[in-house]
């Protein structure tokens, strides 16, 4: 049985979860994150405070982040000041918002630096544009225009999309786009509609249709990574790049697909795109285990014993809770609840505890190259957190609209 393109193994699965959501409030999840955004700030704070560093990762058996210097390839650079102005936003903590406008302005560079790769979206929107979007300062709106313009010199009229990594082109025999870079769009979109070049939004909606014409499988669910020739623009070849295996799917991948065509279809308003959105959604859905979290990879034939990966879910549940205000009323109430049961199983299965200043455990990172796997990841929190501000949101306006009538 099929419901709206949705398996009965789905609904089922949702069904299950609900033993999950026993105990879940999202108020007390915001108050547990606020609490880990001052437990960081205090070891931060020991360590010097130095506003370059930027929290990245704590191994599964350290207790302290691991900080990074904020560099053009140090990708995760803009998200733990995003942290903090979330934080912000649901605490109103004067404290907080001044760290993050420290920690934001130390990604400056970034604006007045040539593109090393299509990160710079993650770098600087997740910092700049939730700062800008809360606080109104123009120096940020300045910072989040040029930074779009850099991002697009990496565009490639020939193939229509935007070059991934100009590090690799060589190893992986082409111009290379990832999954990934459906994220960065964003910023692009953003800027095209605040005043910068009205061209960031025509390279934006060319990529998304690119990317959806050749990355992905006839099942909807995607390759890491698509090959390109620079010249003629044609495919060359879909590969993994972090997954199991180059036909497998990825579960942080899919992620960012289910977000990143979420978001295109809001800047867009093309129901193509809405479409898709949902086809991206449904294949993640249906495969997932029990508890709303997924394997790290869908594929790995070691499942159940693979590793789970957090910050897939996280995704997943910021993307759903945007994506159900765009869908009927029977989608719209499957994508709610699984997003509600994903952010119930997190809160109460996922949590770092009383030792560690994160907010989750159990992400992993790179699993082919050995890097962060189940450890706790700052882009894990980021995106834990926006859904739960999400919820809030939605949670508020239901209120409000039951007041009023």
């Amino acid at each position: 049985m099929r419901l709206l393109g949705i398996s009965a193994s789905l609904l089922l699965c949702i069904s299950c979860a609900t033993t999950h959501t026993s105990g879940f409030d999202v108020d007390e999840a915001l108050g547990y994150c606020d609490s880990k955004v001052q437990k960081s700030l205090v070891q931060l704070k020991r360590d010097s405070m130095d506003y370059t560093m930027m929290p990245r990762n704590i191994g599964a058996k350290d207790t302290v982040w691991n900080c990074r210097k904020a560099t053009c390839d140090e990708w995760c650079a803009g998200f733990w000041p995003g942290v903090l102005w979330y934080d912000y936003e649901n605490t109103h903590n004067e404290q907080i918002k001044e760290n993050a406008e420290k920690y934001t302005k130390s990604l400056e560079f970034l604006s007045q630096t040539p593109a090393f790769d299509h990160d710079l979206g993650f770098l600087v929107f997740c910092s700049y544009g939730n700062g800008y979007r809360l606080t109104g300062d123009k120096k940020f709106k300045d910072v989040i225009l040029a930074t779009a313009d850099t991002l697009a010199t990496l565009y490639n009229p020939n193939v229509g999309t935007i070059l991934s990594w100009p590090r690799n082109v060589e190893m992986l025999g082409g111009h290379n786009t990832i999954m990934d870079n459906m994220m960065n769009l964003e910023m692009m979109f953003w800027a095209a509609k605040n005043g910068g070049d009205k061209s960031l939004y025509d390279k934006a909606v060319r990529h998304a249709e690119v990317t959806m014409q050749h990355h992905f499988r006839p099942d909807h669910s995607c390759y890491h990574v698509a090959v390109y020739d620079p010249e003629t623009g044609a495919f060359l070849k879909g590969l993994t790049h972090q997954g199991y295996s180059d036909d497998s799917m990825w579960a942080r991948g899919q992620a960012w697909a289910i977000y990143g065509y979420t978001m295109v279809y809001r800047e867009t308003q093309d129901p193509r795109f809405l479409d898709f959105a949902q086809k991206v959604t449904d294949v993640y859905l249906d495969r997932l285990p029990e508890d709303m979290v997924p394997y790290w990879d869908f594929d790995d034939p070691s499942i159940p014993e693979a590793p789970r990966d957090a910050s897939a879910a996280g995704v997943v549940a910021s993307a759903l809770l945007e994506l159900q205000g765009y869908c009927d009323d029977e989608r719209k109430q499957t994508y709610r609840e699984a997003a509600e049961k994903m952010l119930a199983s997190l809160s109460n299965d996922y949590r770092s505890g009383d030792v560690r200043s994160s907010f989750l455990d159990h992400s992993v990172g790179h699993m082919p190259a050995g890097s962060e796997i189940d450890a706790s990841i700052i882009y894990a929190d980021y995106y834990y957190l926006e859904a739960l501000t999400r919820l809030k949101k939605l949670n508020n306006s239901a209120s409000e609209s039951l007041a009023v009538k």
